[in-house]
């Protein structure tokens, strides 16, 4: 069994106190939730370094009765999608692409893995994530590995720091559909994020 060492166990347990918690109005909520006609899934979403192939950031992407992503300790954010504790509200295709856009650029590609599964259980997941909480600092991949776990047909994922570590696991089960989205914007994505708010809001009445 591989060990979590020693130095990086300490610095996560330093900045488990770290986590920063968002909690959107109901109202707000209600207003974003989208609810997409693709069958029910959850998929992992890796950031992979182009260099060096290490995983950077790990995020769930759930459709059940509504469709939600689960980014914990994420930097992404829209004005128009609510969010409590790390769970994106409002995930339309237009905001799925605005999300994976800003985590794929020159330096970075998003590897994502699907897993079609029952509805009931695509909704336990979103009720799983919704009670998880805030989530630290670097502990973005044991957070989605303790989520998965705990979820019917993904027990075989082990909880652990390393996102590509969770996407040699996630690979491992049954009927996961992978792609992988690449792109040559400039590494600094901040930019990026003051646009998509602009074109979002040249679209609003």
């Amino acid at each position: 069994m591989r060990r979590i060492p020693t130095a990086l166990l300490a610095l996560g347990l330093m900045l488990a106190g770290c986590a920063e918690k968002v909690w959107a109005p109901q109202d707000a909520v209600d207003r974003a939730r989208y609810s997409h006609d693709a069958p029910a899934s959850i998929t992992l979403i890796t950031v992979i370094n182009n260099r060096s192939d290490e995983g950077g950031h790990a995020a769930l992407l759930i459709n059940g009765s509504e469709r939600v992503i689960f980014d914990p300790a994420g930097t992404w954010w829209h004005r128009t999608v609510p969010e409590r504790n790390d769970v994106l509200y409002g995930i339309t295709p237009t905001m799925l692409d605005f999300y994976l856009d800003y985590h794929a650029r020159e330096t970075w590609r998003v590897v994502l893995q699907e897993k079609q599964v029952p509805r009931e259980v695509a909704d336990m997941a979103i009720r799983r994530v919704e009670a998880y909480g805030a989530v630290p600092k670097t502990q973005c991949s044991v957070a989605t590995t303790r989520i998965l776990r705990d979820i019917p047909g993904f027990e075989g994922v082990a909880r652990n720091f390393w996102p590509h570590r969770a996407r040699q696991d996630f690979a491992q089960i049954a009927g996961v559909a992978e792609s992988v989205i690449r792109d040559d914007d400039d590494a600094r994505n901040g930019d990026l994020l003051a646009a998509q708010q602009t074109a979002m809001a040249k679209q609003t009445p």
